[in-house]
């Protein structure tokens, strides 16, 4: 009995072993015996290079990325034989030697895969049946007989360095004539198409016609019961625009003298006016942020250009996009778009309040002043071109004419004359009060040139109009243009 129960032990013992599971372990060798076979001779070792497969999609990328571009349009290819030209004859041979050694430091690698593309046609055929890849230089031709001239400067652009221009020299400005009229501040401005005569509005309320050779009052207008602060003459109307700080725009018959239209609309005082050169219409802008575009024969109202969010200061006119440019005490500079009413641009590279625009007659520029700095824009995008630094003080008015004079006027006396083109300062001068009055009233108001550009007119708060010109016996050596480049033109 005893014999027979231990036999039956030791087979329960063998049947219970085999029924138990086998090793997790022994299972996961089991498993994995064959991958283990075929990946443990290279196990931990990188990936072999195949350069086949990097070539075709090297090659996919070439003709992907570089099918539209492979041929330059006409116009860049004459623009780039110039500039090659104009290189060449500067001497910009040490550019592109160092354009040359550039190129040759790049990964020769890359280079080998690239000159190793298939040049395989069927892989190459666009959907137009063209052929879609780039030409491969072959490494028997240097590139200069592979790649044509303007194709290597398309595709590696030298940079040139920009040229400052030197400014033109002007004879300096010197004072005229002192005419003395007026009983308040003298705000407006304006000379007549003919060059015969100019009108000055002030503070007094009135506005006086005086004759611009003699210098003598023609005709006292009274209407306005505050300020006039804009004034414009028609140039293809016997007709004189006034505005004040009344609300009031007012058109004047000359042959009759008399006010023949009212434009209504303003809800506070009008700062500025001006004429469109070609269209019969008026823009005004004044203290309720707003510039109102006016039909000069109706009275009506076509546009409220709104947008700016302070006092609208100075509003220019021209005969192309943006027709109207307006300027504001929210240091904004707007370009609007008169067939549609809209803002097409809006410049915000001022700090400070924009309280002048000069337009410039013989460019497609024009210019703003603030008291951190004057800046030049081109039209019609409004592309910032160059500031014009040094008139620290409240500019209160600009001028510019055919010569490329440009002046700006402060609320301290301070002015300054400016070449307009490359924004060199060639004279400083300070304005003199009239006798008896105070020192703090050498404010320059308004500002304008006479259609000759020979004379300059200027309304101040001394309530005298000052009228200067060229100073005839300057000559360059005993006035020399004393002026030193700078590296750059300065940001915005």
């Amino acid at each position: 009995m005893a014999h027979s129960n231990g036999q039956g032990a030791s087979g329960g013992a063998a049947v219970e072993a085999a029924q138990q599971p086998p090793q997790l372990e022994e299972l996961v060798k089991a498993s994995i015996k064959r991958t283990h076979d075929i990946f443990i001779a290279n196990f931990g070792l990188p990936a072999p290079v195949d350069p086949p497969s990097q070539r075709i999609k090297l090659a996919s990328k070439i003709v992907d990325e570089w099918e539209q571009v492979k041929d330059l349009p006409k116009a860049v290819v004459e623009e780039s034989k110039a500039t090659a030209t104009r290189a060449a004859a500067a001497g910009a041979s040490q550019a592109k030697a160092k354009g040359a050694g550039i190129s040759e430091a790049s990964d020769t690698a890359v280079q080998d895969l690239i000159e190793a593309v298939t040049t395989n046609q069927d892989q190459r055929k666009g959907a137009n049946g063209a052929s879609g890849a780039l030409t491969l230089r072959s490494q028997s031709k240097p590139i200069s007989q592979t790649y044509p001239a303007e194709s290597a400067s398309a595709l590696v652009r030298i940079r040139e360095p920009r040229k400052v221009p030197k400014p033109k020299w002007h004879a300096p400005w010197k004072l005229m004539r002192v005419i003395a009229g007026h009983l308040g501040w003298v705000r407006s401005v304006a000379v007549e198409p003919g060059n015969e005569w100019f009108a000055t509005g002030a503070g007094d309320r009135v506005i006086k016609i005086w004759d611009l050779a003699s210098g003598t009052l023609k005709l006292t207008l009274t209407g306005h019961i505050s300020a006039v602060r804009g004034l414009a003459v028609s140039p293809r109307h016997p007709y004189l625009f006034s505005a004040g700080e009344d609300k009031m725009v007012k058109c004047w018959d000359l042959e009759y003298n008399k006010v023949i239209r009212h434009y209504h609309g303003h809800l506070s005082g009008v700062y500025t006016l001006d004429l469109h050169p070609t269209l019969d219409i008026m823009v005004t802008g004044g203290r309720d942020s707003c510039a109102r575009v006016w039909d000069m024969r109706t009275k009506a109202q076509i546009f409220g250009l709104t947008g700016h969010e302070s006092t609208v200061s100075d509003v220019k006119c021209q005969e192309a996009d943006p027709q109207i440019i307006s300027a504001s005490m929210d240091s904004t500079v707007r370009l609007w778009d008169l067939a549609a009413g809209k803002t097409m641009t809006t410049l915000t590279h001022h700090k400070k309040a924009v309280r002048a625009l000069a337009v410039n007659p013989s460019e497609f520029t024009f210019a703003s002043a603030s008291p951190d700095n004057i800046k030049q824009w081109k039209c019609p995008e409004g592309q910032f071109m160059q500031n014009l630094e040094g008139h620290n003080a409240i500019v209160n008015t600009m001028a510019c004419n055919r010569d490329g004079v440009l002046f700006s006027g402060g609320d301290n006396g301070s002015m300054y004359f400016w070449d307009y083109k490359t924004g060199y300062n060639f004279q400083t001068a300070e304005s003199l009060v009239q006798p008896g009055s105070l020192e703090s009233e050498a404010g320059i108001f308004c500002s304008t040139f006479d259609k000759t550009g020979s004379r300059l007119i200027t309304g101040e708060a001394d309530k005298t109009i000052k009228i200067w010109k060229e100073d005839e016996n300057a000559t360059p050596e005993t006035h020399p243009v004393n002026w030193k480049p700078k590296l750059g033109r300065g940001g915005f």
